[in-house]
């Protein structure tokens, strides 16, 4: 078979070698901080802007140099658009279905709801302070966690004082609210 003809790739789909991350709930919103959103949306415009022109100016120059088979600089970069374009992809779809919401609408509330922070306490007495974020960017490591997740689900609509239910798969253990926070709104 001629060269020409043949279809250049690494032998794997382009949606199969990343990780998938967490579907939105059907008949849910993709609840997103202003911060957050922006996060994300300066991750799309610098990917489109620099990032992906970039690596069609190093893939063009590869291609150049003649034999791609063995052209180290010119795989790689065609690899590297594939990832770019997928995740500009992946951004594109969250942004538009992207509802943003502001927390501190909220300052001053003692309930729980979207872009909380929480401290709570379970029935072994440890204490816990998590931040309620959207899916898209949320960070455990630095205590937050999406709304979807099981621990923010039982919190949601909670009162400072009221006790809630968290199915485990251990049985079932009781949070108690401690404190609500939202962050102060910005004039």
């Amino acid at each position: 078979m001629n060269k020409a003809f043949t279809k250049e790739t690494d032998g794997q789909d382009d949606d199969d070698d990343l990780p998938s991350l967490p579907a939105i709930p059907k008949g849910s919103k993709n609840y997103m901080t202003p911060q957050g959103y922006q996060a994300l949306r300066s991750e799309l415009l610098e990917l489109i802007d620099n990032e992906r022109p970039r690596i069609v100016e190093v893939v063009h120059w590869a291609a150049s140099n003649g034999d791609r088979s063995e052209n180290g600089d010119y795989l790689y970069g065609k690899k590297r658009l594939r990832e770019i374009d997928r995740r500009i992809r992946f951004l594109t779809k969250r942004l538009e279905i992207a509802e943003v919401v502001d927390p501190s609408v909220h300052h001053g509330s003692d309930q729980v709801f979207f872009g909380a922070t929480v401290t709570y306490a379970d029935n072994e007495g440890v204490e816990r302070t998590i931040t309620i974020k959207g899916i898209d960017e949320s960070d455990s490591s630095k205590g937050e966690v999406s709304w979807i997740a099981p621990v923010a689900r039982a919190l949601l609509r909670a009162k400072v004082g009221d006790e809630v239910p968290l199915p485990t798969p251990a049985g079932v253990r009781m949070l108690e609210v401690l404190e609500v926070a939202y962050p102060a709104p910005q004039n």
